[in-house]
């Protein structure tokens, strides 16, 4: 696979704490030059990032993160807020407690609230597989594809473990035909990156295949 294939696959992605504009704006560059399918970055540069961009690249945002114990107002807000910054897709964390509680309506019903408040804009929702069982693995797949959300996302980054070749083949065979799926964290080369596509990831979270098309360059 040509790494401008797996390229225009990945939501290349900031979210450290520390952050600061001239990092976003980078990261925006490089975006841009290199033909990703998004940016995905904290909720703060929105806006900012949005205008310094234009129509040129989609900007995605993170809600409830990383933790998903937000309130469901919160998470509307905070995604309804994120699109009238000018958000194109919004990345939200369930509730984990919720679903080892079983508590499966309630879940369902918060992604449906929140992909309301995203106004029609993507929405890609995380489900932490690496706090999960097999079979909460499967209940979510089922609850996602019900909700009206476009992806299931394997991870934040931020938790125990990030995205598994097991975990992705898993969710393909579990996912209803019109919901795609996002790999995301720990993702390192450019294997990992093939592997997870053909695996049936249509997006990848990370910025390291952004260095490595760098590295590539000198």
């Amino acid at each position: 696979m040509e790494i401008s294939e797996i390229l225009a696959k990945c939501d290349h992605t900031l979210l450290s704490q520390s952050a600061r504009w001239e990092d976003i704006r980078a990261l925006c560059d490089d975006g841009i030059k290199y033909s990703v399918a998004s940016v995905c970055i904290p909720a703060c540069y929105v806006k900012a990032a949005k205008a310094y961009v234009g129509d040129k690249l989609k900007i995605c945002t993170v809600i409830g993160f990383p933790n998903g114990y937000s309130t469901t107002a919160a998470k509307c807000f905070e995604a309804s807020d994120a699109v009238g910054n000018g958000a194109d897709e919004i990345d939200m964390v369930i509730n984990v407690g919720l679903l080892k509680d079983k508590k499966y309506e309630e879940v369902l019903a918060e992604i449906v609230a929140v992909k309301k408040a995203c106004a029609g804009k993507l929405l890609k929702v995380i489900i932490e597989t690496c706090l999960l069982t097999d079979e909460e693995k499967i209940k979510m797949c089922e609850l996602v594809s019900l909700s009206g959300a476009e992806y299931i996302k394997t991870s934040t980054g931020f938790s125990t473990g990030g995205a598994t070749k097991e975990d992705v083949k898993l969710m393909k065979e579990h996912v209803a035909d019109h919901l795609k799926i996002k790999a995301a964290g720990g993702i390192s080369s450019l294997e990992d990156a093939a592997d997870f596509i053909a695996l049936g990831a249509s997006r990848l979270g990370t910025s390291r295949v952004v260095k490595i098309a760098k590295s590539m360059e000198k």
